[in-house]
Order: C-alpha cells, then sequence, then structure tokens
C-alpha cells in the first residue's frame, strides 16, 4: 500500500512576529484600562475622603450646638456666661459621649491654628469640673475667652487626652480653608440685634450662629444655627 504524507504547514517567522506583535498590543491595552480604572477609583475615593471630612466637622458642629447648654463658671466669684467667641473661635458647653473618655459637659472650644503651615481647625475640650478647669500638671487651666485675654493653645500637641479624657484636643479638619463665625443678636448696651463679628463678654448667649466651614477642595453650605435662651 503506498501512503503519501500530507504536507504539514507550519507558521512561518512573519506570522510568528505578527501573533507575538498583536498579544502585545492586547495586553498593553488590557493594562491600560486596568491603570486608567485605578487612577478613576483612586480619585473618587479621595474625593469622597475630602467631602467625608467636611461632612463630619459639619455633622459634629451641628450636632454639638443643638446640645448647648447655657452655662455659668464662677471664676474669683464673678459668673462667667460659657459662651464666647470671635470671628475665628468659639466656646461653648455641651455634652459628649462616654466614648470621649469621661461622659458629661465640657467646656469645647474650637480654634484654628496652623501647624507645619496647614491651617487646622481643632477642638479642645475641658470637663466640666473645678478640679480640671482650674487644671493640672497635666491640663492646662481654662480662662474663658474675652476680648483681653487670648489664651494661646497652638503649643499643647494636636492630639492629645489626658485625666483619663477629661481633658484632650483633637483636630476636627485637618486642612481648612475658610473658618468664619458670626453671631446674630441684642449685644449688652444695645437695642436691636444685628449680625457681629465677635461676641465675648456678653451676659447672655447670640440669637443665632452662623458658621462657615470649607476645605481647600470641599466647598459646603453655610451652618445657621438658633442657639438657646435658657439653661435645660
Amino acid at each position: 500500500m503506498n501512503t503519501h504524507r500530507i504536507p504539514q504547514r507550519g507558521f512561518t517567522l512573519v506570522e510568528l512576529l505578527i501573533a507575538l506583535a498583536l498579544i502585545s498590543l492586547i495586553t498593553l491595552l488590557l493594562f491600560s484600562g486596568l491603570r486608567l480604572g485605578s487612577r478613576a477609583w483612586e480619585a473618587v475615593d479621595a474625593a469622597a475622603e475630602r467631602t467625608t471630612a467636611v461632612r463630619l466637622a459639619h455633622g459634629f458642629l451641628t450636632r454639638t450646638l443643638s446640645q448647648l447648654r447655657v452655662t455659668t463658671v464662677t471664676l474669683e466669684t464673678t459668673a462667667v456666661t460659657v459662651f464666647a467667641g470671635d470671628h475665628d473661635r468659639l466656646e461653648f458647653a455641651a455634652p459628649l459621649s462616654e466614648h470621649v473618655g469621661s461622659g458629661g459637659l465640657y467646656v469645647l472650644r474650637l480654634t484654628l491654628e496652623t501647624h507645619a503651615g496647614t491651617p487646622m481647625l481643632l477642638v479642645t475640650r475641658w470637663l466640666l469640673h473645678p478640679e480640671i478647669l482650674h487644671g493640672t500638671d497635666d491640663v492646662p487651666a481654662w480662662e474663658p475667652l474675652s476680648a483681653d485675654a487670648a489664651p494661646d493653645l497652638a503649643q499643647l500637641p494636636i492630639e492629645m487626652d489626658a485625666a483619663d479624657g477629661a481633658f484632650g484636643r483633637t483636630p476636627l479638619l485637618a486642612t481648612v480653608d475658610t473658618f468664619q463665625l458670626s453671631y446674630y443678636g441684642i449685644a449688652d448696651g444695645e437695642t436691636e440685634p444685628a449680625w457681629r463679628d465677635d461676641w465675648l463678654e456678653q451676659p447672655h448667649l447670640p440669637l443665632l450662629l452662623r458658621i462657615r466651614l470649607t476645605s481647600p477642595t470641599q466647598a459646603w453650605p453655610e451652618l445657621v444655627i438658633a442657639l438657646p435662651r435658657a439653661s435645660t
């Protein structure tokens, strides 16, 4: 029997090079698409993180100011109302939950401070207790905000927790573009309510508090909060 072998045709060098080129092109397109998708995801994640930071700061301000207590503290026989502020500082009394360290009523102070060239909004807290307000070895004494005195807290660490949580400092917004405060009410000696840039050494609270807080990458609507008129 005669057998005839069918010649088997292999790949030529040109065909092999073309196939390798096509595979390389497809691989390049796949990795480019993956890299583009990864960058887009990272950009969305970074934008969401920036938005979340401002949103959390606004949420904290809204929550604590809605629970504000009209409180007085006696300093050297003088009763001082625990509420004062100017265009970039604010101090008031409000409760904090036990996750802070010691649940109870606190003096909360918001200050705009610059650290390493970056403006930051920080919250400093004192438990509303005579031993904490008068100060200890670890806790600076509380001094109310006033037109004459401007207690400097910038020398303290940004993150701080002392006296089992009764005193501490925490960044509320790590990078701040705008932090502006204004107060609407009848100041002592006046007869008509008006917006003011400060509310210092007043015997009562203003009617409204307006807060403008933005980061370099995220704006947010102004907060206008009605303040209580009496202790609860």
